[in-house]
């Protein structure tokens, strides 16, 4: 049986937690794409099964002991794993969430949920729901680890003086979810041959194909003036969103304009949001039963990218380039 290395991801987060005195974050995914996995050995039909035996294979690996694993994908003989983390038992574990069914089975398995920024309101209210329902009543471990419950966003991000500014800085932000439609919604998972795809040149045709929906997306991310953000910041806090993580590099911007932007947002809004009791309280009493959320069908909360899908054609693109 192969072994792909899960020892070594656990000892490089061991050492990670070290060098950071026990600040790092431990973000597992079983990858989108097969641009991911086949250079691994691995297909989409089994990589939830190489996960979540992943999961169980590496957890026992930071306890103060030996541990081994014998299973159908990974065979790993009795080894003490070296080092150990700063945190313990080990440090806050999250599931990447690329797909928005995702949110729901991590909190299902008592993952932190690390995911992208909802198109709007309803969905994340619908997302938030599913995830800790799935947590407070389906909970189902894949190893012996401690829950996270907690649920962070990626957004677009850039903060300029007015609005404007911020946009015309920000212009390239689209190009990160522009990449990953066109790598993830290929027909029949058909992808570019190596060197055969300018990404960039390919993102600026659809810019200029679809100038409406650049514009849209750019509304959409926490891109804007500090008030701008404040406001869109108060949504996600109304929605009980407990982390966001702000998506700065966008396309070609400069390093000074980056540089201006996290240091106008950490002056001007950051303050606001640094500690927030409410979600805190919210929070306990969800997980303790005090508070019974409705069980909401998300099937009419699927859309991840809304008018980003606009014409995003990656099997015609390859076939062009």
């Amino acid at each position: 049986m192969p072994r792909v290395g899960v020892d070594v991801v656990g000892a490089e987060a061991a050492v990670l937690d070290l060098l950071s005195n026990g600040r790092c974050e431990f973000g597992m995914g079983e990858s989108a794409s097969i641009t991911e996995l086949e250079p691994f050995g691995r297909d989409m039909e089994t990589k939830k099964e190489v996960f979540e035996e992943a999961v169980a294979a590496i957890f026992p690996m930071f306890r103060d002991a030996g541990s081994e694993h014998h299973g159908k994908y990974f065979d790993i003989p009795l080894r003490n794993v070296v080092p150990k983390p700063v945190q313990k038992p080990h440090p806050p574990l999250w599931m990447a969430c690329s797909q928005l069914p995702t949110i729901e089975r991590a909190g299902r398995h008592g993952f932190g949920a690390l995911g992208f920024q909802f198109v709007s309101a309803d969905a994340a209210h619908a997302w938030v729901h599913a995830y800790y329902n799935a947590m407070t009543k389906r909970l189902h471990l894949l190893a012996d680890y401690e829950i996270n419950p907690n649920m962070a966003l990626v957004s677009f991000f850039m903060c300029a003086k007015t609005d404007e500014e911020a946009r015309a800085r920000a212009d390239g932000a689209t190009f990160f979810q522009f990449a990953l439609r066109f790598y993830g919604a290929a027909q029949n998972r058909q992808r570019p041959a190596p060197y055969t795809v300018n990404m960039w040149d390919e993102y600026n045709k659809w810019k200029r194909d679809n100038p409406e929906a650049q514009e849209a997306a750019l509304r959409g991310g926490l891109i804007g003036s500090p008030e701008t953000i404040r406001k869109k910041l108060r949504r996600f806090q109304s929605s009980h969103i407990d982390q966001v993580i702000l998506l700065n590099q966008a396309g070609k911007n400069s390093h000074e304009h980056i540089c201006e932007s996290l240091e106008l947002f950490g002056r001007e809004v950051m303050p606001e949001f640094q500690n927030d009791p409410a979600q805190a309280a919210w929070k306990r009493s969800v997980m303790g039963g005090e508070i019974k959320l409705e069980e909401i069908d998300t099937q009419a909360f699927t859309d991840r990218y809304g008018k980003l899908a606009v014409n995003v054609a990656p099997a015609r693109a390859a076939a062009a380039g």
